[in-house]
């Protein structure tokens, strides 16, 4: 009879999805990473935006989660420099602010994105939003 202790052991979930997270803040990426790959996605993070689009490879990415205020280039600057290369994957923004959509939607009115999510927020919550983003 084989043992099945080992199929009983928890560990990480596989990769349900992978996710791009840039946000300036290396805690704020740190914590998120943590908490996405322990919900099961593959998580690549950076905290430097113009560093994120040079790394930024089209078809990688299921979502990417980015701040909407960062030096250098704002989060809605780098969604669309990254929707140019990569028009299907799926975009939300995560703020410390006032969640800004008219604000996003007269700045670029051809990208459609309707992923907005204010800081704090749990992990669980943000694995929840990310996965229906994900699925829709």
């Amino acid at each position: 009879m084989q043992n099945n202790n080992d199929n009983n052991i928890a560990s990480k979930p596989t990769p349900y999805r992978i996710i791009l997270i840039v946000d300036d803040e290396p805690d704020i990426t740190s914590s998120l990473k943590m908490g996405l790959e322990y919900s099961g996605f593959e998580v690549h993070t950076f905290n430097d935006p113009v560093e994120a689009l040079s790394n930024f490879k089209a078809g990688l990415y299921d979502l990417v989660l980015l701040d909407i205020k960062m030096p250098k280039m704002n989060g809605f600057e780098l969604c669309q420099e990254i929707k140019k290369e990569d028009e299907k994957v799926k975009v939300c923004f995560l703020t410390a602010f006032e969640p800004s959509y008219e604000e996003f939607r007269r700045e670029f009115p051809k990208l459609n994105i309707r992923c907005f999510a204010s800081k704090p927020i749990s992990i669980y919550d943000l694995a929840n939003r990310i996965k229906e983003e994900i699925e829709s």
